[in-house]
């Protein structure tokens, strides 16, 4: 790590197995399947309707494995699976190393996952109150919903650290990550473009949920700590010093 105004930023971070792992599959979905098979052999094959995220396929035609493989698709700009692929780098190594490979993986998935979810409720909803969106119709692809969760992570884990906004401004990395999420906040309100900005917004909740419930050192942390010979409950008296009563006390 190198340092910025005595804060610690990101520097190039090494290739951890489960990262590499994750780059290698979805660079050879992409490449494999998506350029050469779909795109000069079995042009019929419509990889990303069957295997994207569409809300409407989900919620009428029970294509549930959708909320796992679209992660796996990208459209066909490089830039799209470049960028993913470079976050998961930078930021899932970091979590890898302090993690483990398996909880780390656990988290990606059900940062992606949650995300696929969210956004199907999300549509679910505004079919029930009667909105007939073209997007619920639209296939869903890329890990974009668990980078976000990744992202949100590392705010809350390595909050100090420095990342830099649009790559010009340096900032702590939990502010970095509050500002994306109201950027993608108010995308989402402001609504159009090509961008599932609910998906991003499912893997920051998602994350958050994780966090929460598997992360949070002070939930459900035992009032009284019990070693396994040691009694339930104990008193102690301090009587050397009879003139003062606040020596008694519940240990």
């Amino acid at each position: 790590m190198t340092n910025y105004r005595g804060q610690q930023s990101i520097s190039q971070p090494p290739f951890t197995p489960m990262v590499k792992k994750l780059i290698i599959i979805n660079a050879i979905v992409w490449i494999g399947i998506q350029l050469v098979l779909e795109g000069f052999i079995l042009p019929e094959l419509q990889m990303i309707r069957f295997f994207g995220l569409v809300p409407y396929d989900v919620l009428t035609k029970f294509h549930f494995w959708q909320v796992f493989t679209y992660m796996f698709l990208h459209s066909l700009d490089i830039l799209h699976i470049a960028f993913n692929m470079l976050l998961l780098w930078f930021i899932g190594s970091e979590l890898e190393l302090k993690w483990g490979s398996k909880r780390f993986l656990f988290y990606y998935f059900f940062c992606g996952i949650g995300a696929g979810i969210i956004y199907i409720i999300g549509y679910a909803l505004l079919f029930a109150f009667g909105y007939k969106l073209e997007m619920a119709y639209v296939p869903v692809v890329g890990g974009s919903g668990a980078i976000f969760g990744l992202l949100l992570a590392y705010g809350v884990l390595f909050g100090e650290r420095i990342m830099y906004f649009m790559l010009i401004f340096p900032m702590k990395a939990r502010i970095f990550v509050i500002i994306i999420g109201v950027v993608e906040l108010l995308m989402m309100l402001k609504g159009g473009g090509d961008v599932a900005n609910l998906a991003h917004i499912g893997g920051l909740v998602s994350g958050a949920l994780y966090l929460w419930l598997w992360e949070n050192p002070n939930k459900n942390k035992p009032i009284f700590k019990r070693t396994k010979n040691r009694p339930k409950l104990q008193l102690v008296i301090d009587n050397e010093k009879n003139d003062d009563d606040s020596k008694k006390y519940w240990n």
